[in-house]
C-alpha cells in the first residue's frame, strides 16, 4: 500500500513514523513535509488547500497513492478530501460538510444538542451587545469562542471582563459563549467511516504556555498516555455517549462523517461535557497515543477510508506509557521568531533513540542540512517507557539535548499525573 500524508506538523510527522513502520505499507509520501518527515517519507511541494493539486499528486505516477491522509483541519473544510474522492482514491478524513463539526463551532452545538450529547450551556453571539448579555449570564469565569478555525487558539478562558470582550469583538464574525466546565481536560480520538466506531487510547493536552497552566492559550504543549488516574471505564462511556450519538447524527443529516472524530472533554462534577470537537487527529496528542499504538496503522486508516472497520480487529497498545513536550520558538505563541539553528537533534537520536526520539513541526531545511526553527511550535520531544514515570524522564533528558535559542517548553507536563500515581490516588 502507498499512501499519501497531507500535512506539515509534528502530527504528520508522526503519522508518517508510524505508517513507514507497517509492514503492509510500502512507500509513504507527505506534502508539503517538514525538515524531519524526510526521514520517514519522500516529500513533495503542493498547495494543501487546493483540492485539485492533492489530488493530481495523489494519482500522479511519482505517488499513485492507495490511500490519502488529510491531516490539518483547513484542508479538510476547504473541501480537499472531497477533490481527491472524485478521483476514485481513498482518503482518511471528512467531507468539507462533515468537517464543519470543527469549522464551526455553533454547528458542533447543534448537532451536539439533536444528538443529545452532553456539553456546555452556551450562546451564539454575532453582535457587541450578544457578547456583553452571554458574558452576563454566565459570568467569571468567561469562556470566549471564535465560531471558525483558530488553529486551537481561537479560545479565551479568562476573569477579566475586559479581555473576554475585547476577545469577542476581535473575532470579527460570530463567537460562541459558554459556561466554564470545571474539572480535568480529556481528549479521546475514534476512528470512524461514518457507522463503525472505534476509539483509541485516551490522552490529556496542555494548552497553557507556561507552567501550572499559566500564560496564554496555545495550539497545545505537550501530552500524554495514558491516563492512570482515569475511569477504566471512561472510553466506553465517551464512545456509547458522544461518539456514537454524533456519528449516527451526521449520519442522519445525510453528511456521515468518515475519518478522525476528535473529542475534547471536561470531567466535571456534574459528569463528563464536550468541549470541543476536531475533525483531525489532535497535535500534541496524537504524538503520544500513536506512540503507544501496535496495531499497523494504514491498514486502520484504510479501513475507515473504505468502510471495512466493522470487520477490522480490535486495536493492540503497548502497555507503556507516552510523554510529548512540546520546544517552541522565542515568542510563542504571540510571535514566534523564525530562521534559528536547531542543534542536538543528532544526539537525541544516538543518546535516547529507540525510547525517545524528535517529531518535527515548525522546522526548514538549508541546502547544507542544517535545521532551523520556522514556526511556533518547532519539535515534539516524544518519549516511551513501562511507565509514565519513566517516559516522562526519558523525553524531559530527551528535551535537554535540544538546542534552539530562545526557545521555551513547559517543566510539568504529565508531573501531576505521575505524583498522583506515585500517591495510589
Amino acid at each position: 500500500m502507498r499512501i499519501l500524508v497531507i500535512g506539515g506538523g509534528a502530527r504528520e510527522h508522526a503519522i508518517c513514523r508510524s505508517l513507514s513502520l507497517d509492514p503492509e505499507v510500502d512507500a509513504v509520501h507527505c506534502a508539503p513535509g517538514n525538515a524531519g518527515i524526510g526521514e520517514v517519507a519522500t516529500q513533495h511541494a503542493v498547495d494543501v488547500l487546493d483540492g485539485e493539486a492533492v489530488a493530481a499528486l495523489a494519482a500522479s505516477e511519482q505517488v499513485a497513492a492507495d490511500l490519502v491522509v488529510v491531516g490539518p483541519e483547513a484542508p479538510l473544510v476547504a473541501g480537499v478530501a472531497d477533490a481527491v474522492r472524485a478521483h476514485g482514491i481513498p482518503v482518511f478524513g471528512p467531507s468539507a460538510q462533515a468537517a464543519v463539526l470543527e469549522g464551526s463551532k455553533a454547528f458542533a452545538k447543534e448537532v451536539m444538542a439533536h444528538a443529545g450529547v452532553p456539553t456546555a450551556r452556551s450562546y451564539v453571539c454575532t453582535t457587541p451587545e450578544e457578547a456583553d448579555s452571554a458574558l452576563a449570564a454566565f459570568g467569571p469565569p468567561y469562556v470566549v469562542k471564535d465560531d471558525g478555525l483558530a488553529a486551537g487558539k481561537g479560545v479565551v478562558v479568562t476573569d477579566d471582563l475586559a479581555q473576554a470582550r475585547a476577545h469577542a469583538q476581535a473575532c470579527g464574525g460570530a463567537v460562541v459563549i459558554e459556561e466554564f466546565l470545571d474539572g480535568p481536560e480529556v481528549s479521546l480520538f475514534a476512528v470512524t467511516d461514518g457507522q463503525t466506531v472505534v476509539p483509541l487510547q485516551p490522552a490529556q493536552d496542555f494548552k497553557r504556555a507556561l507552567d501550572a497552566d499559566e500564560g496564554p492559550n496555545t495550539g497545545g504543549m505537550g501530552a500524554y498516555s495514558p491516563l492512570p488516574w482515569a475511569d477504566p471505564k471512561l472510553v466506553d462511556e465517551i464512545t456509547t455517549s458522544v461518539l456514537e450519538p454524533t456519528v449516527r447524527e451526521l449520519h442522519r443529516r445525510g453528511t456521515p462523517f468518515s475519518g478522525l472524530l476528535y473529542a475534547g472533554l471536561a470531567l466535571t462534577s456534574r459528569g463528563l461535557r464536550v468541549i470541543e470537537f476536531n475533525a483531525r487527529f489532535g497535535d500534541p496528542e496524537t504524538q503520544a497515543v500513536l506512540a503507544r499504538l501496535r496495531t499497523p496503522l494504514g491498514g486502520l486508516l484504510y479501513a475507515a477510508a473504505t468502510g471495512t472497520l466493522a470487520d477490522f480487529p480490535a486495536l493492540r497498545w503497548s502497555a507503556g506509557a507516552a510523554v510529548t513536550v512540546v520546544v517552541a520558538a522565542q515568542g510563542y505563541p504571540a510571535a514566534p521568531r523564525k530562521g534559528d539553528v536547531v542543534e542536538g537533534l543528532a544526539e537525541v537520536a544516538r543518546e535516547d533513540g529507540p525510547e525517545a526520539y524528535v517529531l518535527h513541526a515548525g522546522t526548514r531545511a538549508d541546502a547544507d542540512g542544517t535545521v532551523r526553527s520556522a514556526g511556533g511550535r518547532v519539535l515534539s520531544v516524544t518519549a516511551t517507557g513501562a511507565d509514565l514515570s519513566e517516559a516522562r524522564a526519558r523525553a524531559y533528558t530527551a528535551v535537554g539535548r535540544v538546542r534552539l535559542e530562545g526557545s521555551h517548553h513547559r517543566s510539568d507536563i504529565a508531573e501531576r499525573a505521575v505524583e498522583r500515581a506515585v500517591a495510589g490516588d
